[in-house]
């Protein structure tokens, strides 16, 4: 399901009344337990109500046409990493559609010149760089480059990733350092490069596109589902600092897709769920990052299936992943890479 963070004046008021209670009066008159009680019972009653709006809040946003939810890019300069083709191409594409200027960044330098053709092509508006992201030192570069020559990134979408398809044991070391510098490091690189100046305006978006397997490990990742859920964990607390220290206007999509047929799992042959279309999966992304959705599953009906590995016994889980999904046979069939 769908998260967004908006929070009401109303509501807004009612958290800062709560903050505003001063234990340390009740402290003068109360024995300290009973005011820890009543503070505890006070954070309950918010966030009681805090639920009784987020609720409804999300259930009109479904029903609403999206032309009355999604905000506008046009204008807008949005970054994509991994841009030479597959998603991170379906992503640019679509934000030029939108208005917005695109920056393409990937290594493979053919690869970003046809994106940017093609961006073109359409009536948009591009530029293409050709970045190792595994560089730190490039990507920071290439950061000032894009802002003198660009201006300052509006979105920046953390899409681009590697996978080599084999086991823990028939990876090499380097294809293992690899996995994390592309599949995770690089998001810390890019983030700091382009955040500065979206905390300074208090207004941006960055979007980390994860996936399934950052939620539950897979046959043949040890590299590829470990660096997925280290972005979890990295896009959840970058979120948590920005709201902590009051950027409500720099917003956060995590995106966890299913496998995208993309050429990156060839070979894969899922049993109960077909791969997602890469042109279905951007629209999906976009229209998430419009409406400021916070956490996206894609396909949704996957969200249903992630927490019984937690609610079932370990012994039924793996019954269902191997029997059931058949999750392992499935990944058998992937062409190792490199």
């Amino acid at each position: 399901m769908a998260h967004r963070h908006a929070t009401p004046g109303a509501l807004e008021a009612l958290a800062a009344f709560a903050r505003s209670a001063q234990p340390a009066r009740l402290l003068a008159v109360l024995p300290r337990p009973v005011v820890e009680v009543l503070s505890a019972a006070a954070d309950v009653i918010l966030v009681a109500v805090l639920a009784v709006y987020y609720v409804l809040e999300a259930a009109v946003f479904e029903l609403l046409p999206r032309r009355f939810t999604a905000k506008s890019v046009d204008g807008q300069v949005v970054l994509v990493t991994g841009a030479a083709g597959g998603l991170g191409r379906q992503l640019a594409l679509r934000f030029a559609r939108l208005g917005a200027t695109v920056v393409a960044w990937d290594i493979n330098h053919d690869g970003v010149t046809e994106t940017v053709r093609r961006v073109v092509s359409a009536g948009g508006l591009a530029f293409g760089y050709s970045v190792d992201l595994a560089d730190k030192q490039a990507v920071y570069r290439s950061a000032a480059l894009v802002k003198r020559e660009v201006g300052a990134v509006d979105i920046l979408v953390n899409n681009a990733g590697v996978a080599f398809g084999r086991t823990l044991m028939q990876l090499t070391d380097q294809q293992i350092e690899a996995t994390y510098n592309v599949n995770i490091l690089s998001h810390y690189w890019t983030t700091k490069a382009f955040l500065p100046e979206m905390m300074r305006s208090n207004r941006g978006h960055v979007v980390t596109v994860s996936s399934v397997t950052g939620l539950m490990g897979c046959f043949r990742c040890t590299d590829y589902s470990a660096t997925k859920f280290a972005t979890v964990g990295f896009h959840e607390s970058l979120f948590t600092e920005l709201k902590v220290l009051g950027y409500d206007g720099v917003h956060t999509t995590l995106v966890c897709p299913y496998f995208i047929d993309t050429g990156m799992f060839a070979g894969v042959k899922p049993r109960l769920l077909p791969m997602l279309e890469p042109g279905q999966a951007a629209d999906d992304i976009v229209d998430a990052v419009r409406t400021n959705q916070v956490t996206v599953t894609l396909p949704g009906s996957v969200r249903y299936l992630l927490p019984l590995k937690s609610l079932f016994p370990a012994k039924l889980s793996w019954a269902l992943m191997y029997r059931l999904m058949q999750g392992p046979q499935a990944m058998m069939g992937m062409k190792p890479r490199g």
